[in-house]
């Protein structure tokens, strides 16, 4: 499931109406989901943080921008943080199955609306940036507020978007794409300071100052102090006292965990900690986590344990948090600090009913959840069955020369499962934008375009959303195949009913797409997706026959005596 953070920055600290009000436009949003709203007084400042689809998370920000021109009026602004708008910043982070050019064109089509729609001048940074000068983002509030008239009189600093024209009310916004920040402290057995700092000025990539014989910071010919490097990249972290524990800590910022993992900076400071005599006593996360942060630090520490990553990621959230202390120092609840889990969880959610409350909501004369949310549910099945199968497998007397497969099998099929069951709540919501767009006014031809724009988004939509539950069919059936042919031959007829399933989820999808593609007015993209949804079906017919016709076989032979 596409999954986006978006933490726009506004210049209100104090008037809580008007934060109130800024928040509620965000909830106002379907697909958006607002995390967390974060006021400051002193600085007259709020950041806001928000995730949801891709196209949801922009028009959440859209919303929120455009409330805080009519709210905030800058020309009146004062504040201990700089800023240069009433909606200073904005950037979108990748969170789940998105990337950092993803989220560049989501900051490049909030930034045109935002500039074209509301006459505010945008500038990119970041990521996003259109040039070197402008990636940095204090570099582009330099001059604040109060300097911006003669900057968007500068050539230079001519906007992205919108006009080149002083707003003296909503100034201007900034807008960006930039890494995920994970906030995470260590805890040692100290209270002295200096010691958990010593250890930080190893771990950061800023690294220490270089120091000569005499203890003196060595400088350049420039005067400029020399630098020996740390040991990871965007790691930044210092070391400090924390009465509250009791003890120093080591506080990290990430701001890019794929290229330094939390988990493998923890284990060097467990390294360097005990070089000095000391011992970690437990680590906590401040704010959220990428949910796959933890999987990849869980499949860490079970391949260090030599056993199978091919598990569920329940489990892996599990040994990741007992393996690095995650709950010493403060319980570490899972549906809070991830952020997936803070969406999946919603109330409303089909996948958060028990089976009985499904299937009552499914038998009711509610047209949603109908074919599309239980084919997407039997492709989550199939590739359940697989990773289990795989699982049984691994580790068995008799299937040593499979282990390595079977384990990459299993750890393959988890995602699937996932972004399969999360197609359930999906495909539901996707008839539901359908019927919303069919009751849009139609009273002026500009109801009627915008009612017509708004029925061919929702009805493509309402076709892709089956389009990626059979093209996410195919994997999990490919597995079963693999399983019934090499797996535990005690597991057969489970890998059996996974290749039914995931012919039901295949063939059900496929029904969708059909009945959904002659609503969208647009010939090309019918073309486009019939020709792949009929390549995809034959191929997973093609696979589900193997399946069943080599189990059947299987099976019959167990009970042919032997001669």
């Amino acid at each position: 499931m596409k999954l986006v953070e978006c933490v726009p920055n506004f210049s209100e600290g104090r008037d809580r109406a008007v934060i109130d009000r800024i928040a509620d436009a965000i909830r106002g949003v379907a697909g958006a989901t607002l995390l967390d709203v974060d006021p400051g007084a002193d600085t007259n400042r709020t950041v806001v943080t928000l995730v949801g689809d891709p196209q949801a998370a922009v028009e959440a920000a859209f919303s929120a921008i455009r409330t805080a021109a009519e709210l905030i009026d800058m020309s009146k602004h004062h504040g201990a943080h700089a800023r240069i708008g009433a909606t200073d910043v904005c950037p979108f982070v990748p969170v789940s199955e998105m990337t950092q050019e993803e989220c560049v064109a989501l900051a490049r089509q909030l930034g045109q609306r935002v500039g074209d729609e509301l006459g505010i001048p945008v500038y990119l940074y970041e990521h996003a940036a259109t040039r070197p000068e402008r990636r940095n983002l204090a570099d582009i509030r330099q001059g604040e507020y109060e300097g911006l008239a003669a900057k968007l009189r500068d050539p230079a600093w001519q906007p992205d978007f919108g006009p080149a024209v002083f707003n003296a009310r909503s100034g201007a916004t900034v807008i960006g794409a930039r890494d995920f920040l994970i906030a995470y402290n260590i805890n040692l057995n100290t209270r002295e300071k200096k010691l958990a700092h010593d250890i930080a000025l190893i771990l950061r990539e800023q690294g220490r100052a270089e120091r000569d014989q005499d203890n003196k910071i060595v400088v350049d010919a420039d005067g400029n102090k020399k630098m020996i490097p740390g040991l990871f990249r965007c790691v930044k972290a210092v070391g400090w006292y924390i009465d509250t524990y009791n003890c120093a800590q080591i506080s990290i910022n990430f701001t890019n965990h794929q290229v330094s993992p939390p988990h493998l900076v923890f284990d060097k400071a467990c390294e360097l900690a005990w070089e000095r005599g000391l011992r970690v006593t437990g680590s906590e996360l401040v704010g959220l986590i990428p949910k796959q942060a933890l999987l990849e630090a869980g499949r860490h520490y079970l391949r260090k344990q030599k056993k199978s990553v091919g598990v569920d990621d329940d489990e892996l959230v599990r040994v990741a948090v007992q393996s690095m202390g995650l709950s010493d120092i403060v319980k570490f609840d899972p549906q809070e600090k991830i952020i997936e889990h803070r969406i999946q969880s919603g109330p409303g959610r089909l996948v958060a009913m028990t089976g009985q409350e499904f299937l009552r909501e499914l038998a009711s004369d509610s047209p949603a959840p109908g074919g599309g949310s239980v084919s997407a549910l039997a492709g989550a099945y199939s590739a359940a069955l697989g990773a289990m199968v795989a699982a049984l497998t691994h580790g068995k007397k008799g299937y040593q020369e499979v282990y390595d497969e079977m384990e990459r099998l299993g750890a393959e099929a988890h995602p699937f499962k996932d972004r399969l069951l999360a197609a359930v709540d999906t495909d539901a919501a996707a008839f539901d934008a359908v019927m919303a767009a069919l009751r849009l006014p139609k009273a002026s031809a500009e109801d009627k375009a915008r009612r017509q724009a708004a029925m061919l988004e929702a009805n493509k939509n309402a076709t892709l959303v089956p389009m990626g539950t059979l093209r996410g069919s195919i994997r999990p059936l490919e597995i079963a195949a693999a399983v019934a042919e090499r797996g535990n031959q005690n597991s057969l007829s489970d890998a059996g009913v996974a290749g039914l399933m995931g012919r039901a989820a295949a063939e059900g999808a496929y029904y969708n797409v059909m009945i959904n593609l002659p609503s969208v007015d647009d010939a090309a993209f019918r073309d486009q997706i019939r020709g792949e949804a009929d390549q995809l079906l034959e191929r997973a017919l093609a696979l589900a026959d193997r399946i069943r016709t080599l189990v059947l076989e299987r099976l019959r032979a167990k009970l042919t005596p032997s001669t």
